[in-house]
């Protein structure tokens, strides 16, 4: 397949970029470290990859039919990553109380509503899909394609997170962080909004 090399290339861009997973996985990584976010890495990686597959085996074709049920995803989307951002804002400073560790399911299923993600499976399903395979062994294929790249790309972002992790042992960094943290959630989501 000679669309191999520009798949991985897309799959890393969008998968090591800042978006909304990567910026929760450096607020879970610098609070818990990265063994206890390695449940949210494997969430994103795993709702990307259905949300992928799904796509390429037609639900894409359901955006570009009803461009409104996009529009309609994008902002609950936006909505989300708002409220995710004030959760994140006004979460605790104080080192016992950090706030909610994001886990395994709502990382998944946090795709749905992920504006970035969509952008990357129907971007995969519509360029990167292979035509001389069968449609269920070209979206499976390019599905893992993408869970094998993203997941170090992400992995990044959570020890990005625990990196930091490192300098916030008082309870005023820790809320600079937060703050820091909801701010760029919010802007980012504000930013996808467009």
């Amino acid at each position: 397949m000679n669309e191999m090399l520009p798949l991985l290339a897309y799959c890393a861009l969008m998968s090591g970029t800042p978006g909304p997973n990567n910026m929760m996985l450096v607020a879970n990584g610098a609070h818990y470290g990265y063994r206890r976010t390695l449940p949210a890495i494997l969430g994103i990686n795993t709702g990307g990859a259905v949300q992928t597959f799904v796509t390429c085996m037609g639900l894409g074709a359901l955006f570009v039919a009803w461009p409104v049920l996009h529009e309609a995803l994008k902002l609950a989307g936006t909505l989300y990553m708002l409220w995710l951002a004030w959760k994140l804002a006004v979460a605790p400073a104080a080192s016992d109380r950090p706030p909610e560790r994001l886990k395994f399911s709502q990382a998944a299923l946090f795709q749905a509503v992920n504006p970035k993600s969509w952008v990357k499976a129907v971007t995969i399903a519509s360029v990167f899909m292979p035509t001389q395979w069968s449609v269920a062994s070209g979206a499976l294929f390019v599905s893992a394609v993408g869970a094998v790249i993203g997941f170090p790309c992400i992995s990044m972002w959570a020890l990005f997170g625990v990196g930091i992790g490192r300098f916030l042992s008082s309870p005023a960094r820790r809320r600079v962080f937060n703050t820091m943290m909801a701010v760029s959630l919010a802007l980012l989501a504000l930013l996808l909004l467009r």
